[in-house]
């Protein structure tokens, strides 16, 4: 269901990425009503109310239930699309930082008793880390699709054992018409004909489209998705980009701000009683 839900919308989930949301969670019931055991084993040995533990440990353990969303939208946790140690150590202080500042606002307390809208601000900053891409594909979009009548054009442009990304729409099994964008990973060849027809399709232009006319059973076209008699809608290029790590920096610099503000008033309301006891021994 999910990865559908991401073709469907143009996000394409590696498997891996899937299975790790799924078993993260099923981690999670533990501590999370209805199940909940963890949270009715303590409520036994408490006497406390086992549904209210389970909600009070699960607001203690909330951080926790953004890291398999991190999962699907930062695959880089994963040691996907890493390009060298550096993106790895970005990637892995971008979490960490994210999952403590979480933390901080839905505690309510980071250094001091938060305020509401630094709440907001946190919330905001968690976001950021957590998916920086969200912000930077608004100023330069990742991607562009190409009418499916290029495809040939650019099967030229993915290097060998490398997939090309087409949005694909046709009548599924079950009689529904479906659009979806999928993977297809393309064999060498010598010409971009026979690179498709080694990954088992054949295709033939019809207008800005490009129709299905042959799929090999079993083959890399078919286990991506495509059927006979689908059309080729759309291609998706990658455009170059500046790194979308870049909002790491706004992000940090209001985290150092806001910081900076509760420390100096963590200093004033540990000034005032003792201001409060000086007042009083006068």
């Amino acid at each position: 269901m999910i990865v559908t839900l991401g073709a469907a919308n143009g996000l394409l989930v590696p498997l891996i990425a899937v299975h790790l949301f799924v078993f993260y969670f099923g981690i999670l019931a533990d501590d999370t009503p209805p199940v909940g055991l963890a949270a009715y084993a303590a409520a036994a040995i408490s006497g406390a109310d086992p549904i209210r533990t389970g909600v009070q440990g699960f607001t203690y353990d909330i951080r926790t239930a953004i890291l398999p969303f991190m999962f699907i939208f930062n695959t880089q946790l994963l040691l996907i699309g890493l390009t060298g140690w550096i993106d790895l150590l970005i990637t892995i202080f971008s979490a960490v930082t994210a999952m403590l500042v979480f933390s901080a606002a839905t505690q309510g307390y980071w250094f001091t008793k938060t305020r509401w809208w630094e709440t907001v601000l946190l919330l905001l900053i968690t976001f950021t880390l957590f998916r920086p891409g969200f912000w930077w594909d608004r100023v330069y979009p990742p991607t562009e699709d190409r009418p499916g009548a290029e495809v040939l054009q650019h099967v030229d442009d993915v290097p060998a054992d490398e997939a090309i990304i087409l949005q694909a729409s046709g009548m599924s099994i079950d009689g529904e018409e479906v659009s979806k964008y999928l993977r297809l990973p393309l064999p060498e060849a010598e010409t971009p004909s026979e690179r498709l027809a080694a990954a088992g399709l054949e295709v033939s232009p019809q207008g800005e489209e490009m129709v299905v006319d042959f799929v090999n059973f079993g083959s890399i076209a078919e286990k991506a998705g495509i059927s006979y008699g689908w059309s080729i809608d759309a291609v998706q290029i990658q455009k170059e980009r500046p790194p979308k790590e870049l909002m790491f920096i706004p992000a940090l610099i209001l985290l150092a701000v806001l910081a900076f503000g509760q420390l100096r008033r963590r200093a004033r309301e540990r000034a005032e009683p003792q201001g409060a006891e000086g007042a009083q021994g006068t």
